[in-house]
């Protein structure tokens, strides 16, 4: 079966008016993609984050007509707020299948795989990861991901004891352990996540090596590690510094990341006093900043 595809791109505020108006008039589904290439985090529970500029898609069945809902829509909405009008007919395809296109297997440092269902890699001498798009964020397609899988597949992990401080997938605390780690514990504040990692590590076969929690239940075991990552946002780095820095033990590696290019000496300023941070590693705009404990 085929169907009418009717794309809109308009402002933040408007999107889901156009959206709900969309859906009025007969759409089968709609969904919000970014127009501007716009990084968009983890929401809060209960919050759908949109892009600034966002594109609004509508999928109709092909008695539709696709001028009329056009004009029913700038009758609608004041013009000047919709832009980058398209239209076109496409065929039906398995769509939970179409994410395959764009996630493929990922090799890091010639030691890890991360790979979807499916099309799992075997290599002698490197560990395979496997992991499925989801919910929570972090699949290694990202920079912010993808420089710190770097950084643990180029590191002995052997008998470490590892922390994912905001583990988001999971995928850095499983990566941990696939790599020789002798525990991870796995901390996020959105219960999505810790959930996205349980079964992230079951699928894995690394349950029995991960440990998940919220903030506050894992505060109360006042644990330490040899290595410890976080992969958030600056703003958030900079003001837990001295909370996450106090994870390390002495002598430990600290790994951040979630920080563009601009954020990274803020960054370096909150964690001077208490880390030797090396120079920042970039990918696109995106840095990873890592030190030893002092």
């Amino acid at each position: 079966m085929a169907w009418h595809q009717i794309s809109v791109t308009t402002n933040e505020s408007t999107a889901p008016m156009v959206a709900d108006f969309f859906s009025d008039l007969g759409a089968v589904s709609v969904t919000y993609m970014d127009a501007e290439d716009e990084p968009v985090y983890e929401p809060a529970i209960g919050e759908t984050k949109i892009w600034t500029q966002t594109q609004v898609v509508a999928l109709y069945e092909l008695t539709a007509d696709p001028a009329k809902i056009r004009s029913q829509t700038l009758k609608r909405f004041q013009q000047e707020c919709l832009n980058y009008w398209e239209f076109e007919v496409i065929e039906d395809q398995a769509w939970e299948r179409a994410w395959m296109e764009h996630y493929r297997p990922m090799k890091f440092a010639d030691k890890l795989w991360v790979c979807p269902t499916g099309q799992e890699q075997r290599e002698d001498g490197s560990v395979c990861l496997i992991l499925d798009p989801g919910l929570a964020f972090g699949t290694g397609t990202h920079p912010t991901t993808s420089l710190c899988l770097e950084w643990l597949a180029n590191h002995d992990l052997i008998g470490k004891t590892v922390i994912d401080y905001g583990c988001g997938s999971g995928i850095l605390a499983v990566a941990a352990v696939l790599l020789g780690a002798k525990v991870a514990y796995a901390v996020d504040i959105d219960p999505q996540a810790i959930t996205a990692t349980e079964s992230n590590a079951v699928k894995n076969n690394v349950q029995d090596k991960i440990v998940c929690s919220l903030p506050e239940q894992f505060k109360a075991e006042n644990l330490k590690a040899d290595v410890v990552l976080a992969n958030i946002l600056a703003k958030p780095l900079i003001e837990m510094s001295g909370q996450i820095a106090g994870l390390v033990v002495s002598g430990g590696d600290l790994v951040l990341s979630g920080i563009l290019a601009e954020q990274a000496q803020s960054v370096v300023d909150g964690y001077q006093s208490y880390v030797a941070l090396d120079k920042c590693v970039q990918q696109e705009d995106w840095v990873r900043l890592t030190g030893m404990k002092c």
